[in-house]
């Protein structure tokens, strides 16, 4: 009787094991990436910041600004994470005279970015702290699908080369892909913006679907050029926007213009 007891209480703590996240700390992915490996969790939470800027293989770029030293990590091998808590930052971009303020440092100026060579996943993960992929070069897949980022998810200048996914991305601060200029097949079907949308002076260059989203903040499109198709069907523009000098395939349009044609 005691035996049947406890094979009872092992099969009904069963589906709890399977839903409890294994942990790892961030500076063990760092060591992967260093060796050249890929790198690929499920279901774990990431202790510690992951912080991509300061891998062996950094580089100082050659024929940059006089006054600036930009230095270059590159992860050569596919990322992958699904369904991961990060709980420190998740930094691919870093200046270190920068506070956060607005206001730099009067030191050398000093940047350090990162970029990926193959495809690189974060669908249905959880960004608890910074995140920071600023001046990042994509050159394969990226998709952050389902994916939650809590503090400002910074894509400013950020570079992608091919398919890029962030649908039913819920962005609780600010979205930031200012001047961000996108391959074919870009997605925010479904993504929920908190805060403003930052899209101003982006380059859609065959596309875009916001599909079924919603801006709780402003919808800043303000200089944004599109070409080929805007979806926004079902999307709910619940804060302000901002679609000033918005062109689509070379003529400037409104919200309203957009809204009626989706219909």
């Amino acid at each position: 009787m005691m035996r049947k007891v406890q094979l009872l209480f092992v099969l009904l703590l069963l589906p709890l094991l399977s839903f409890a996240q294994a942990k790892v700390d961030a500076s063990e992915i760092i060591k992967k990436l260093n060796r050249g490996e890929a790198v690929s969790y499920k279901n774990t939470v990431i202790t510690g910041n992951l912080d991509m800027t300061q891998l062996q293989n950094k580089k100082l770029k050659k024929g940059g600004d006089g006054d600036t030293r930009e230095y270059i990590s590159t992860v050569t091998a596919p990322v992958t994470f699904v369904n991961c808590t990060f709980q420190g930052d998740v930094l691919a971009y870093f200046n270190p005279g920068d506070d956060g303020s607005g206001i730099f440092s009067s030191g050398p100026n000093e940047v350090y970015n990162t970029n990926f060579e193959r495809d690189v996943l974060f669908e249905d993960c959880a960004f608890q702290q910074k995140s920071a992929f600023k001046y990042s070069e994509f050159k394969a897949g990226a998709s952050f699908v389902g994916s939650r980022f809590s503090e400002e998810a910074l894509f400013k200048y950020s570079e992608f080369s091919k398919n890029v996914n962030f649908s039913n991305v819920r962005f609780e601060e600010e979205a930031n892909f200012k001047y961000v200029a996108f391959p074919k097949n870009v997605s925010f079907a479904g993504a929920t913006f908190m805060e403003e949308a930052n899209f101003k002076y982006a380059k859609f260059q065959e596309g875009v679907n916001f599909r079924n989203a919603v801006f709780d903040g402003t919808a800043n499109f303000k200089y944004a050029k599109i070409s080929d198709s805007f979806n926004i069907r079902g999307a709910d523009f619940r804060g302000g926007e901002d679609f000033k000098y918005t062109k689509l395939n070379n003529r400037s349009v409104s919200l309203s213009a957009l809204q009626s044609a989706n219909n």
